[in-house]
């Protein structure tokens, strides 16, 4: 080939690739592939109707999922009366996909404590399988499942950082101790928990005077200003005109938890002042009472105390059901029998415990009926009496020895213990919070709630 020749070719060839590269800078690169994402599922509902949360993959709730293309995320959350189960069936999803999630969980979420308002959140990718979820139950609990790079699930519980604040409460008894907590502001479970530290000791119900002093520390847990929960009362104190009294948490590897006074003596007796912490003493142990409905005078073996209908009525001992049905005047009665000769009596009851029958063992504190208004009675109210080998005593004039008093190694390590907690209490100062310290919520690590 000449040289001439040569060189018209190379123009030729040049020229061609020119008009290529120009053509595809116009066209902005359409012959290249266009990557194709699938959006996720926009659950919110808020301006739906009950009942009409959109299919999965309807254009009208999708939304793409970024970074990450090709998956879908579902969320949503539990309504009332509704299983795990059901609830991510209204999210049209198929059976292989709950049976995995609910599979997955299973070994750290407990399905009988699932309560509505609960949230979950359910990923998928794009062969649909499940290959993330989680679930969230209140501020202080959630549960995530991970697909790992084998194709197994692992579920675990997520730490949560808390700040325990252990504060000081007191206050002084105008009414009730009741009235007294509230008006602090403070949860009616607090109030119930410092009312059962001396439930052997004081009858809230007919001891409590104005000008009554209590005082007590509690731990206070918050996630940011966020309140979660009272912890541990580490000790409390209540002080009338006669007697000052003191309760300190001790455990240890050898003691139950438990209150404790300064002398190492459990607060727990074996039997519990009043079966029910908040009555109204409507009629006392006498032997001379005229009764309210029919006018005859006769003696009253027991203590009535009122309270609104369904209040529950707790066994002042342990013990076993020896009678449980309808009794005369008494309408619905529980009698327990417990050792050393022994019995409880509770009528007047609008209903018994689930389950509750002859021969049944109830523990100390259980509930096991109701307050009601059956037989002879003029309104709710529980009539409580005690016999002690065959001769009724009055409630509220037995005293119980202590179920334990700690000795030797487990007493001196509550005397350090107890000498700490007293000076923190004794603290003079008018700040409110007295400790500060940051804890841990999870797995490993849990915290004992009121």
């Amino acid at each position: 080939m000449t040289p001439g020749k040569t060189l018209t070719s190379l123009a030729v060839c040049l020229s061609f690739w020119i008009t290529i590269v120009l053509l595809l800078l116009l066209t902005n690169g359409d012959f290249s592939d266009k990557a194709i994402a699938t959006p996720i599922a926009d659950t919110e509902t808020q301006n739906s109707p009950a009942g009409s949360i959109p299919p999965l993959n309807t254009a009208s709730n999708l939304k793409p999922l970024s970074p990450s293309p090709l998956q879908v995320e579902i969320t949503g959350e539990l309504k009332r009366g509704e299983s795990f189960d059901e609830a991510m069936k209204r999210f049209n999803l198929e059976a292989r996909i709950r049976y995995t999630v609910i599979k997955g969980f299973a070994e750290t979420l407990d399905f009988k404590m699932l309560q509505p308002g609960d949230r979950f959140t359910v990923l998928l990718d794009q062969d649909k399988s499940v290959a993330l979820a989680t679930y969230a139950s209140g501020p202080l609990e959630t549960h995530v499942l991970v697909r790992g790079a084998d194709g197994s699930y692992l579920a675990t519980r997520q730490a949560v950082p808390l700040e325990c604040r252990i504060e000081r409460i007191s206050g002084i008894i105008k009414s009730s101790l009741y009235a007294a907590f509230a008006a602090l502001d403070e949860e009616a479970k607090l109030i119930h928990a410092y009312a059962d530290i001396f439930a052997s000791k004081i009858d809230f119900n007919t001891e409590t005077q104005a000008g009554d002093q209590f005082e007590l520390l509690v731990e206070k847990y918050y996630k940011g200003d966020f309140f979660a929960g009272y912890g541990r009362i580490l000790v409390a104190r209540y002080q009338n005109k006669d007697a000052t009294y003191e309760g300190y948490y001790f455990a240890s590897e050898n003691t139950p938890p438990g209150y404790f006074d300064e002398n190492g003596e459990a607060l727990g007796t074996w039997f519990i002042r009043s079966p029910i912490p908040f009555g109204r003493v409507t009629s006392r142990f006498t032997m001379r009472r005229k009764h309210p409905v029919d006018g005859v005078v006769r003696p009253h073996l027991g203590v009535d105390l009122a309270a609104p209908r369904g209040t529950p009525v707790m066994a002042t001992a342990e013990g076993k059901v020896e009678f449980i049905g309808r009794k005369g005047g008494f309408g619905k009665t529980i009698i327990l029998r417990h050792n050393s000769g022994y019995k409880t009596y509770y009528g007047h009851l609008q209903g018994y415990k689930k389950g509750l029958k002859k021969g049944s063992a109830v523990s100390q504190k259980e509930v096991i009926g109701y307050v009601g208004s059956t037989g002879v009675s003029t309104g709710p109210h529980l009539d409580y009496r005690i016999r002690h080998n065959g001769v009724f005593r009055n409630p509220f004039g037995i005293k119980f020895k202590a179920k334990t008093v700690l000795q030797d190694k487990e007493l001196a390590l509550f005397r350090l213990e107890s000498s700490q907690t007293a000076q923190l209490l004794n603290t003079k100062t008018s700040e409110k919070i007295l400790q500060v310290k940051n804890v841990t919520l999870s797995e490993n690590q849990r915290i004992s709630f009121l």
